[in-house]
């Protein structure tokens, strides 16, 4: 089995996976997504760079995630910040939904706050 790596006997189910060539096999139960174990038998898998994935973490490995819709992000304009991903648009203040992206905010309890809306309700006077 090319996951478990112990020795198929004769008798057992096998799959096969075309993609990844035509010496490796596994024990249905090792047919697995290598990020997060999800079964791939009857499922659509993928093959790269030796690993099996799950379609989500296919695409996860090809496009970043947007932290806000938890979609890909196809755009090539896109913001990183407090270590995440995000479309333009979703990277907003958490008291007035303003973007954030390429100005300065200022972080309240992990929020996200816009200066104006930091001064107006968080600042101490």
């Amino acid at each position: 089995c090319y996951h478990c790596k112990l020795n198929m006997r004769e008798g057992d189910p096998a799959v096969y996976a075309e993609r990844a060539g035509y010496d490796k096999l596994w024990h249905p139960g090792c047919f697995v997504c290598c990020t997060c174990g999800e079964l791939l038998v009857d499922m659509i898998y993928f093959w790269k760079n030796g690993n099996l994935y799950c379609g989500r973490h296919y695409c996860d490995s090809e496009r970043p995630r947007c932290a806000g819709c938890d979609e890909l992000i196809f755009s090539n304009e896109y913001t990183l910040a407090e270590g995440q991903n995000w479309h333009l648009k979703h990277f907003c203040c958490f008291d007035c939904d303003c973007v954030l992206a390429g100005i300065t905010y200022i972080t309240v309890n992990d929020k996200p706050v816009c200066k104006s809306c930091y001064m107006k309700s968080h600042a101490v006077v």
